[in-house]
């Protein structure tokens, strides 16, 4: 009788054991799930900025692309931009006060949606660094990769969103080598003055130099200590996905495997999409699945996965929802493939 006791004791202790075992390591495997996967930052307020009647950088972007993630049942990678995320000094790091004072007072409701955007890009750095998700995707607007320091708004540009993440990243992370994808079907011109001699940032862009703002010339490469670090790809009208993946995984990974980066950017514009009425390009949403993926696999390679994607352009309002969804989905699934 003792015997059958002390079987039964036993028993029931290793099955408690294995019981809390197997719950630990599902509760492990679950926070491990959690933190590969990608997460969607956006917020109301970005929704109030418009320039005008009919302008193609409207709230509708941001509407049907939320829409969209919801209907492919990817709405729960939504999270809220927090408010109470400091950036002022931040936007500093890039932007004169001269240029912020005079948003303010000129356009109040679209400085304060792209001053949203850059909570958004801070607040996505801060997860990423926290390991709480590998990547994250802002889904905000206005675009910002031709905001000037002219006290206006330059290509429906407020502030430089990926220049002032990248000062970010360096400042509170000390992580110094930074790549910036740039994908968009018009040159980030601002983008480039800011780190033209800048050996921290290797600025890679593929676009249309003869569209506005008729910049990015394959001669300019940087100066300085900067010399280099400045790629600028030059793309003809109908450029389609083949013609701008071997480009991706030729040019760019080349120059990512040199580089070595610490942390990944995208300047993620959809208007370099089929059908943008802003853009010339052929480029389908299974292009942008491999440009992603291209990108992903440079991050995982270099900086443990690290990468922030921003929303740029993109004015074909579907097509712009389809070919983020494609982005976000494959940021997404990454980690699960591999």
């Amino acid at each position: 009788m003792m015997k059958k006791r002390k079987f039964l004791l036993f028993s029931f202790i290793t099955i408690l054991f294995f019981f809390f075992k197997i719950k630990f390591f599902n509760s492990l495997f679950a926070n491990f799930k959690k933190r590969n996967h990608t997460a969607v930052l956006t917020h109301d307020i970005v929704l109030n900025h418009l320039i005008s009647i009919d302008h193609p950088e409207k709230s509708e972007r941001i509407i049907e692309l939320i829409k969209l993630l919801e209907k492919k049942k990817l709405g729960i990678l939504i999270r809220e931009i927090n408010l109470e995320t400091k950036e002022k000094n931040w936007v500093k790091t890039i932007h004169s006060n001269y240029h912020i004072k005079s948003l303010k007072s000129k356009y109040p409701i679209g400085e304060k949606s792209s001053l949203i955007a850059v909570k958004g890009c801070l607040q996505g750095i801060d997860e990423i660094m926290k390991n709480r998700h590998k990547n994250i995707f802002c889904a905000v607007r206005p675009p910002g990769h031709h905001a000037l320091n002219t006290g206006k708004h330059e290509g429906f540009c407020y502030y430089n969103h990926i220049a002032i993440s990248a000062k970010y990243i360096q400042n509170k992370y000390k992580l110094r080598k930074i790549l910036i994808i740039d994908w968009d079907y018009h040159h980030g011109n601002s983008t480039e003055l800011f780190f033209y001699d800048d050996p921290s940032v290797l600025f890679f862009s593929t676009h249309d130099a003869n569209a506005y703002p008729r910049t990015g010339s394959p001669d300019r490469t940087g100066s300085g200590k900067g010399e280099g670090y400045n790629v600028n790809i030059h793309l003809p009208c109908g450029t389609n996905d083949k013609k701008i993946i071997s480009i991706y995984d030729k040019k760019l990974v080349k120059k990512a495997n040199i580089f070595k980066p610490d942390f990944i950017l995208i300047s993620a514009g959809f208007d370099s999409r089929k059908d943008d009425p802003l853009g010339c390009f052929d480029i389908s949403d299974k292009g942008f699945k491999t440009l992603t993926t291209i990108a992903l696999q440079i991050a995982e390679n270099h900086c443990n996965g690290r990468l922030l994607s921003i929303l740029e352009g993109g004015y074909n309002v579907l097509g712009n929802a389809k070919a983020a969804v494609t982005h976000i989905d494959t940021l997404n699934n990454f980690y699960k493939n591999i």
